[in-house]
């Protein structure tokens, strides 16, 4: 059974949903919701390589969504507070997230790094129900 390099699929917004397309392959899908685009990607890439008979694992695909497509979509996440987190300057995230300057491949991984850390604090988090 052969093997494949890695797969990116880029993730955008769309009015219906996302959509998600690969450009080292002609592999191209949409979900409602983001789970629904990453199944269906799964799906999209196996049948692709069905009859080279190459077995697509879910470490094989590889999900990149811009930093204006990921804070449009996880309204949650406020930038200024990010910033302040990781310590940057708000006003250049800011830059970032509308489009108007690139991260440096430094900046964007600090800046990732910074939203999986609030990701593990919040899923540390337990709420308290009171009566």
């Amino acid at each position: 059974m052969a093997k494949i390099k890695k797969i990116t699929i880029t993730v955008e917004k769309t009015d219906t949903g996302f959509s998600g397309f690969s450009e080292e392959y002609p592999i191209f899908t949409t979900g409602q919701s983001i789970p629904e685009l990453i199944n269906n990607a799964y799906e999209a890439t196996e049948f692709y390589f069905e009859e080279e008979k190459i077995k697509i694992q879910p470490n094989d695909i590889k999900f990149e969504i811009d930093f204006k497509q990921f804070f449009k979509f996880y309204k949650v996440i406020n930038a200024k507070f990010l910033a302040e987190k990781i310590g940057m300057n708000p006003t250049l995230l800011s830059q970032y997230v509308q489009g108007h300057k690139k991260p440096s491949a430094k900046q964007t991984e600090k800046i990732l790094n910074g939203i999986h850390q609030i990701g593990q604090e919040l899923s540390e988090i337990n709420l308290l129900q009171t009566a």
